[in-house]
């Protein structure tokens, strides 16, 4: 490899050395220097004779011919550059130092007139260099303004285009916002859209919502006998079909041999370019809006762009159509059924209220009297706030107004209610605004009392705390029975064996190497054991706390399974009870369990967060990840025991359990607990 490179630069070199020697200017260079070499050297080299003057222009003679070589030394800057300025001026120093050494009777004085030629020459190389450079960064800028001129009218060209486009989306959507009936949207747009694409055709689906199927709604520009057959046809049938199919846009150069085509009207009509793009809303496909024309035409991406935008319009108006046509369905329904729904409303199992913005109770069901405890027309005119703790009431003012600020909420959430003897009721309540001409008028709730079911939650709650405190305390016990009784034994037997083997005289080399094999099982075993009892109830966690039983775990983890796992701890470290401490470690342990069990992954973290108000565990892997269930109740029913496991000792210190994962991304399980 040195010698390749060594003949690369050679070669290089070689190359630069003939360019050099087809240069004129480089000849020239030659012959200045060996003209100011002669005149520098006129006895050593008799060219211009003996006796030649003793000075120029009021110079000595000899300091002339030194400011001589400054001509090629300047020149060759000027030309080549500063590397061949350099160089040049490095000569013109070779070819004086001889006279001052050898020939001059003043090296001293020579010496000094060399030094400044030579400055001279570097100072005039020098500027040239700075000149080169401010000349071809004038001209980097030059081109850099011109690029960005360049950009700007593109960009200005690109405003324009979308400003055209704009103009058009507007006025199609003027044109379409003036009618709620769908036949009559469709209509109204046909002429709009041909103008503004300048297209022959105009054809109008629409999906219809009962069979799916879409269905030929307006068109322009084409036989009556043409549109008969394009009246209804399947999803992904046809161009049109596809593209309500896809929801993407399609270009059709050439209709009639395009091998797509399913309808042979198509070819008899002679369409030969089409557009067509999907009329969305809210990302559901509406229909579909086509523009056709009978001679070939390209369709630029503007175009293909602005045909989507109006489509989205014009599926926004259809949108809106159908709302209004079931608007309209649905008052006359509730015209009809107000009578049903008031009986409805009465005979319903779960409490209703409704209260006004001010909070007066203004209607209540038999279930909301009995819910309280109350008689006919006792709640009536009353206001909420006698009916709720200080802590329900702010929950209660907090979702009123998130709901009329138009936010969305988690529904049902747990309220407390007082009932007309002073006991407390536990509610799931629903809460609805109820609007009339687009403003709120009153809030709606919907109650259902689950104080029984709260105290059998507390009752299990309570079973499971007591059944994890008799599983921790029977694993404490097992593991001290094991590691002081079967690991002493198993200690002393393995040194009996190793007496054994190192007292006897008489076994053959066979048997010693059987009980020795014998002492290496039982060792294994012994470590086996030690492992199994620290894994049911790790020493370190009793002695010194959380973190370096998390310590011990990680390492533990990377020791025996081959993955490395990463600790952080972040904010000031605290303790916790025992109880809480040995759940956060359960969980963690069952976590990393999880890893090197299922994930097939190499690298683990685990971090511990310590915040004011609460404290975040997480676990993630660099894994093959998997299927998160939608609800935590889920996991049990899908196989995920460890993770309920885990799930149910994060709800026993009053925090969550939250999974991430995604198919080849790893896996996240952090718990948040409020301590």
């Amino acid at each position: 490899m040195a010698g390749l490179a060594d003949k690369h630069v050679a070669a290089q070199i070689a190359g630069g050395v003939r360019r050099a020697l087809g240069n004129p200017h480089f000849w020239l260079v030659a012959v200045m220097f060996g003209l100011a070499t002669a005149f520098h050297y006129p006895q050593q080299l008799p060219l211009i004779g003996a006796h030649a003057p003793t000075s120029f222009f009021g110079l000595e003679r000899h300091a002339m011919e030194r400011v001589l070589f400054l001509l090629p030394a300047t020149y060759a800057g000027f030309v080549f550059g500063i590397n061949g300025g350099l160089a040049a001026v490095g000569v013109a120093l070779a070819a004086m130092l001889p006279r001052i050494v050898l020939v001059s009777d003043s090296p001293a004085d020579a010496s000094v007139e060399t030094a400044g030629v030579i400055l001279v020459g570097l100072l005039v190389n020098l500027w040239f260099e700075g000149h080169q450079r401010e000349k071809q960064r004038r001209q980097k800028l030059l081109s850099e303004l011109q690029a960005a001129q360049q950009e700007l009218q593109l960009d200005f060209q690109t405003i324009q285009n979308r400003e055209r486009q704009l103009a058009a989306v507007n006025l199609v959507s003027n044109i379409v916002s003036q009618s709620l009936e769908l036949k009559d949207i469709l209509s109204r747009a046909t002429t709009t859209v041909r103008q503004v694409m300048d297209t022959e055709i105009f054809l109008g689906f629409i999906v219809d919502e009962c069979t799916g199927d879409l269905v030929l709604e307006t068109y322009e520009g084409v036989s009556e006998e043409f549109a008969a057959s394009l009246e209804r046809m399947k999803l992904g049938e046809g161009f049109n079909g596809r593209v309500a199919e896809t929801g993407e846009p399609m270009v059709v150069k050439d209709a009639s041999h395009d091998p797509r085509l399913t309808r042979v009207a198509v070819s008899q009509e002679r369409i030969q370019s089409q557009l067509i793009v999907p009329a969305k809303s809210k990302g559901k496909v509406l229909g579909t809006l086509c523009v056709a024309t009978r001679r070939p035409r390209e369709f630029a991406p503007e175009q293909i762009g602005l045909l989507g935008a109006i489509g989205n319009v014009i599926g926004v108006a259809i949108e809106n159509a159908r709302l209004y046509q079931r608007q309209r369905q649905m008052a006359e329904a509730l015209a009809v059924s107000e009578k049903g729904y008031r009986e409805l409303f009465e005979n319903a199992h779960d409490a209703i209220v409704v209260q006004d913005l001010e909070g007066q109770i203004v209607m209540t069901n038999a279930a909301g009297l009995k819910l309280g405890g109350y008689a006919e027309g006792e709640l009536l005119g009353r206001h909420v706030k006698g009916f709720l703790t200080p802590e329900a009431l702010e929950v209660a003012r907090e979702v009123g107004r998130r709901l009329l600020q138009g936010e969305v909420i988690e529904q049902a959430y747990d309220q407390q209610f007082i009932k007309k003897d002073g006991t407390l009721a536990h509610v799931k309540l629903t809460t609805s605004l109820i609007t009339s001409d687009g403003q709120p008028r009153a809030f709606q709730h919907i109650t259902r009392d689950v104080t029984e079911e709260k105290r059998l939650e507390e009752n299990m709650r309570f079973y499971l705390e007591q059944v994890t405190r008799a599983q921790e305390e029977e694993r404490k016990r097992i593991a001290r029975e094991l590691h002081d009784d079967t690991a002493q034994e198993l200690v002393a037997l393995s040194r009996e064996l190793e007496s054994f083997v190192s007292a006897s005289g008489r076994l053959s080399r066979h048997q010693l190497e059987l009980v020795e094999e014998i002492q290496g099982q039982v060792d294994k075993i012994l470590e086996g054991l030690r492992r199994f009892s620290q894994d049911l109830r790790p020493s370190v966690l009793d002695d010194l706390g959380l973190l370096p039983a998390l310590e011990w775990l990680t390492s533990d983890v990377e020791a025996h399974f081959g993955i490395d796992v990463g600790m952080a701890v972040e904010g000031s470290e605290r303790r916790f009870s025992p109880d809480v401490e040995l759940l956060l470690f359960r969980i963690a342990q069952e976590a990393l369990r999880n890893v090197w069990r299922h994930s097939e992954a190499s690298r683990a973290w685990l971090t511990l967060e310590f915040d004011e108000c609460r404290t975040t565990l997480t676990v993630s892997d660099n894994g093959k990840g998997f299927k998160v269930p939608q609800r935590a109740g889920d996991l049990a029913k899908v196989g995920k025991l460890g993770l309920a496991g885990m799930e149910e000792r994060a709800r026993l210190i009053g925090g969550t359990l939250k999974l991430q994962s995604n198919s080849g991304e790893g896996a996240i399980v952090t718990v948040e607990a409020p301590i």
